[in-house]
């Protein structure tokens, strides 16, 4: 399939936001569907919360600041796929329900719905837009609201505010600081300071729960 192959192109190029623009330029609109994709893969399938989410916005963003991406229009594709997503994600969990803690299907590591669980517990109906700067509970955070923790009226307002909220800070983010020379001679860095950050708050919660297990054991 050779819509693969221009993802594979894609996705190696990340690391220099100069060879993304070329990247770009070459495949001209059909840019905006692949980046759609992947961040509707994201946030919409349960199987897929490995795929690049903050430093994918913050790169897209930064290659829109070379003057080959409408910002605005960047934005306005990449919002309308993390609110598709995240609402297809939720009824997909509406549609299983508790047998999503089965342990009869394999993908669902049940680690990670309980960390999600942990953020509903925290957060409540906040955790759909808490969630979105937290890789892999935003994937799960739909999923479970679907379950059952959150009626879809409640959801949906949620997920339109977290959604826009997410891509705008990371691609405006991109945007504004891809114009800097600084960045753009450093974007590597950058980009692995993103994902280092994006993964802290997991990793916090992690060492916490860890703690807490080894606490009550005692």
């Amino acid at each position: 399939m050779d819509w693969l192959w221009v993802l594979k192109d894609m996705l190696a190029q990340f690391v220099d936001p100069t060879r993304l623009d070329t990247f770009v330029q070459a495949h001209q609109h059909a840019i905006y569907a692949i980046f759609f994709a992947i961040v509707f893969c994201e946030t919409g399938l349960v199987v897929t919360p490995f795929l690049p989410g903050d430093s994918m916005l913050f790169a897209a963003g930064a290659v829109a600041a070379l003057g080959t991406l409408n910002p605005l229009l960047l934005v306005t594709v990449l919002a309308a796929a993390a609110i598709l997503g995240d609402t297809v994600n939720y009824w997909i969990g509406a549609y299983i329900g508790p047998r999503a803690f089965s342990g009869n299907i394999r993908f669902l590591k049940k680690e990670h719905l309980d960390r999600t669980h942990a953020f509903y517990s925290k957060y409540g109906g906040l955790t759909i837009i808490i969630a979105r700067f937290v890789p892999i509970v935003r994937t799960f955070a739909p999923f479970v609201a679907g379950i059952g923790a959150m009626n879809y009226t409640k959801f949906i307002v949620y997920n339109v505010v977290g959604g826009i909220a997410w891509v705008t800070l990371f691609v405006m983010g991109g945007y504004l600081l891809g114009r800097t020379p600084f960045v753009r001679d450093h974007f590597h860095v950058i980009l692995v300071a993103i994902v280092i950050i994006s993964v802290m708050p997991m990793v916090v919660e992690y060492l916490r729960a860890r703690w807490q297990a080894a606490k009550a054991s005692e």
